[in-house]
């Protein structure tokens, strides 16, 4: 298994040329305090304030199971903020992103690819991840095949087909994109052949099905795949491991009133992990608790692959 820096990566792509594109956001949203999120408007009439929070999980392959996992701190929400908390399971980043953008998302936890996306083009307002008692916090991007395929290191992948999961997730196609092309001079399209599965287990059960010989994924999601038995540790080889990057961000959308905003935070913050199914599942990952993040900071390395990939950011 090979290790580099991704930051060492994306500068030696950067120099190479490629094609940039500065963050900004959608022309509907302001930010004077300059934090890069969307302020909250100042005209109350701009400002939602539902009976009815409407909350979604990143797209996985069984929404039901995280439907499940969720619904106790939905119901701690609930409580806190006075509202009814409905789980909404979403197929996609691109339909989660619209959902917030249309005004039928409040609530939302992005995948570390698409948040910048949701920032820009849906007025999504991170403010917490998911972190260890010690508060660290991250997961590496993989790429991975199964035994005896052949593929024992990353230029194996000459002539073959790497298994990515969407143009918005960042394990699933924007580090491993920049990485291939920076490291290893391979482009896709080129080098090797892709396809896309739609999400991280769909990825990983494809390779421990052998249907795929390769797949770029985030090892939080496999950890989590072994410890539920979906696939076992023996059907999967690591090829290649990324530095570590931050993970889902929390959040709302922008517009709804300030101390709605604020008690949904207070709900993040004040959840009780210890013997919930939020705990449960997430605890695989060696997850208990919500940390308080910034955009600006935190999600820096992944405004600058999408840089390096000419992510553009022209939502209006």
């Amino acid at each position: 298994m090979k290790t580099l820096s991704t930051l060492t990566a994306i500068a030696a792509l950067s120099f190479a040329g490629a094609a940039h594109a500065q963050f900004a956001l959608g022309d509907r949203y302001e930010d004077n305090d300059g934090d890069l999120i969307a302020d909250i408007p100042e005209d109350e009439s701009e400002l939602i304030d539902p009976d009815t929070l409407i909350f979604a999980y990143t797209p996985v392959e069984d929404p039901a199971v995280y439907a499940e996992v969720w619904q106790g701190f939905l119901d701690h929400m609930s409580e806190v903020t006075g509202k009814e908390v409905q789980f909404f399971p979403v197929q996609s980043n691109a339909a989660q992103i619209e959902a917030m953008r249309a005004g039928r998302l409040h609530v939302a936890g992005f995948n570390t690819g698409s948040n910048p996306l949701a920032v820009a083009c849906a007025g999504f307002r991170p403010f917490a991840m998911m972190a260890a008692e010690d508060g660290s916090f991250g997961y590496e991007m993989e790429i991975i095949t199964y035994p005896d395929s052949g593929i024992e290191e990353v230029a194996d992948l000459q002539g073959e087909t790497l298994a990515f999961t969407s143009e918005t997730s960042n394990s699933g196609f924007k580090a491993p994109s920049a990485i291939l092309q920076a490291e290893f001079d391979m482009t896709a399209g080129e080098d090797f052949e892709t396809t896309f599965s739609g999400a991280h287990d769909s990825s990983i059960l494809g390779v421990a099905n052998q249907d795929y010989i390769a797949a770029s994924i985030a090892n939080s999601v496999k950890a989590r795949m072994i410890e539920r038995e979906v696939i076992s540790e023996d059907q999967i080889e690591v090829v290649y491991q990324s530095q570590t990057f931050p993970t889902t961000g929390y959040g709302t959308v922008y517009n709804l009133t300030p101390e709605l905003q604020d008690s949904i935070r207070e709900a993040f913050f004040s959840f009780e992990w210890e013997g919930t199914a939020l705990a449960e599942e997430f605890g695989k990952n060696g997850e208990d608790q919500f940390i308080e993040i910034s955009f600006e900071e935190d999600w820096a390395v992944i405004r600058t692959i999408d840089e390096a990939n000419g992510v553009s950011y022209d939502c209006n």
